[in-house]
């Protein structure tokens, strides 16, 4: 059952992603990688089509020749409200917390797979092999992140670990966590500011202000109903106003 936003209990992290920012730069795929412990992807694994990544960046073509250009959208898990992956699990391994987040709990997973099956986005991935890295890189392996076994299902998780160590920082210090504050891997590391991450509770917030503008849409949002709180913010050609006007 869809849980109306107001009823959402403290915060409900929501996301932005302006696609016209956009330059398929990848900073965003190389930063999850790292704070998340991904596994490597190998020349092989791309072969058998079982590459990994949290977020992707597709890229599109518009026009045509010899005006055509490439375009880019990041696409993530999108944390549905109304989420398809949720009802399919056997086990409830993953499920909708109180926060807004599609939450995937590792330890009860027994990779099934439904909800990979389920996900319209093909965000979810299915660890195949038990993930191995070189000496030289398994010192900068987050310890805030577990490493997960070969047969478990992972996707983005708006880096929780993030979200849960501003919280409690904010408790010690007798605070509210301020807009801005919370930044998941992606966001901090984008260069061109595509990204915004925050509390879709907070009306002031800047990723509020986003969500309720006019360029905003919800990805396949119309025809499934999945009540995604990833909003993307639609794209501006200026070239094509140019040239209505030359």
């Amino acid at each position: 059952m869809v849980q109306p936003a107001q009823q959402i209990a403290a915060h409900h992290w929501g996301m932005t992603v302006d696609v016209d920012r956009c330059t398929g730069c990848q900073a965003c795929v190389v930063a999850c990688q790292a704070e998340n412990n991904l596994p490597i992807n190998l020349e092989e694994h791309f072969h058998q089509k079982r590459a990994f990544e949290w977020i992707r960046v597709e890229r599109y073509w518009e026009g045509e020749f010899p005006n055509i250009k490439a375009r880019f959208i990041p696409i993530l898990c999108q944390h549905c409200e109304n989420a398809p992956c949720e009802p399919v699990c056997p086990v409830y391994a993953t499920y909708h917390n109180d926060q807004g987040m599609n939450v995937q709990v590792y330890n009860r997973c027994v990779g099934t797979r439904y909800c990979a099956n389920g996900c319209p986005y093909q965000v979810r991935f299915f660890n195949y092999w038990e993930p191995v890295w070189p000496e030289a890189l398994r010192n900068q392996l987050n310890p805030d992140v577990t490493v997960r076994s070969r047969g478990v299902m992972e996707k983005c998780s708006f880096c929780v670990q993030r979200i849960r160590r501003a919280r409690i920082e904010a408790k010690r210090d007798g605070r509210a966590v301020a807009d801005g504050e919370i930044q998941p891997a992606c966001v901090q590391a984008c260069p061109t500011n595509t990204l915004v991450f925050g509390d879709l509770n907070d009306p002031n917030s800047k990723v509020s202000k986003l969500r309720n503008g006019r360029r905003a849409y919800r990805l396949l949002n119309d025809a499934l109903r999945t009540e995604p709180n990833v909003y993307y913010l639609a794209r501006v050609d200026n070239d094509e106003a140019e040239v209505a006007h030359g």
